[in-house]
């Protein structure tokens, strides 16, 4: 049986969390948690969120180790008796893309929900298209398309094309994620976007 979350319980178990924090911590959405926050996919399987600052990230995975949580992969966290992990990136990286501003930054992210204890936001349309992009798996470019289609109104894809370059110019792979760019772009003018 496949498991995912829906963007109400999804908020409601980060209200959990909240119950057991004692400070802030800056959550920013990104991968199909972002897309799930702002309502354009139902569910998403695993959760990913960027936690821009050090401290936070110490405090906030000590935490969830007290809830219960263990670490399942790199970056992922899970408590045995639930199906969720929890993807947890640290700074402006998210898997192999780094991305080139803090997300913390006012324009760089979505307010969703705050708590008393958590700040929970979604990376912009950019950084968001730009991330998944340069995964390049075929979920991938299914959400990008969504995301695009959902929010066309507000983005800018001269922009979005200019950053991904920019971001793209310092990674290792860079030919082969600018063919994944250019594969999103003719998906972009087959749906008549561009």
């Amino acid at each position: 049986m496949e498991y995912r979350l829906d963007k109400e319980n999804l908020l409601t178990l980060l209200t959990l969390w909240n119950k057991f924090l004692k400070r802030k911590i800056h959550l920013i959405a990104c991968g199909g948690t972002a897309l799930t926050l702002q309502d354009v996919k139902n569910s998403t399987k695993d959760v990913d969120f960027l936690i821009p600052r050090e401290s936070e990230f110490r405090y906030l995975i000590k935490t969830i180790e007290q809830l219960g949580y263990e670490r399942k992969t790199g970056s992922g966290w899970q408590r045995p008796q639930e199906p969720y992990i929890f993807d947890l990136y640290f700074g402006k990286r998210i898997h192999t893309t780094e991305l080139l501003e803090n997300p913390l930054q006012k324009e760089n992210h979505y307010l969703v929900k705050e708590t008393q204890y958590l700040y929970i936001g979604v990376l912009n349309h950019y950084d968001l298209i730009i991330s998944k992009l340069f995964r390049g798996a075929g979920v991938d470019f299914e959400d990008c398309l969504a995301l695009a289609k959902a929010k066309r109104s507000e983005i800018d894809f001269q922009r979005l094309e200019g950053r991904f370059k920019e971001t793209a110019s310092f990674d290792v792979s860079e030919q082969r994620i600018l063919a994944n760019f250019r594969h999103f772009k003719n998906l972009l003018e087959k749906a008549k976007l561009i």
